[in-house]
């Protein structure tokens, strides 16, 4: 056994051969190792900061996926009860009637609070991206391309469109 105590930079007690060459290389040498390990950390974090970001924007949207798929088979939903109440009912069923204006008003408002909007179509221009045409016709003192009619309302969340508006547009004559 001897006397001398265990030098830690020493390969075989700990230290890896580079430590060693390391500490024997000079303060040139430590300063670039120093350098390159501080790059590397900032390149992880950037990498782990996009990564995180990257979640969030996908968690996002997929709530907003879901959220958009119930929202529109409740539109169709409003779309009956709108055709039911522009029904002809007789005086006995006025106060059913009142009922159902109440769910309709109640269903628009919870629309309205979830961001959902309706689509501007009449008098506007047709736009493919937010109009259906189910009917072209001639109508006089309508500019080609002009929106005159709605069949179905269109709705849109945000600036993602649940449904487009089924319009009827007008032709050149």
């Amino acid at each position: 056994m001897s006397d001398e105590p265990n030098d830690p930079l020493e390969p075989g007690n700990g230290a890896t051969e580079a430590d060693a060459a390391a500490a024997t290389a000079g303060p040139d040498a430590l300063q670039r190792e120093r350098d390159d390990l501080y790059d590397r950390l900032l390149r992880k974090t950037a990498e782990f900061d996009n990564f995180r970001k990257r979640m969030e924007r996908d968690r996002r949207d997929m709530i907003e996926w879901a959220a958009a798929d119930v929202l529109g088979d409740l539109i169709n939903i409003v779309d009956d009860l709108d055709r039911a109440l522009a029904a002809d009912a007789p005086p006995e069923a006025l106060p059913y009637k009142a009922g159902f204006e109440l769910i309709q008003r109640q269903l628009a408002d919870m629309l309205k609070k979830r961001g959902v909007t309706m689509v501007d179509a009449l008098g506007a221009d047709f736009d493919p991206h937010l109009h259906q045409a189910v009917a072209y016709e001639e109508v006089p003192g309508a500019r080609e391309g002009e929106v005159v009619g709605m069949l179905a309302k269109g709705y849109k969340l945000g600036d993602r469109l649940l449904r487009p508006a089924m319009v009827r547009v007008a032709k050149a004559s």
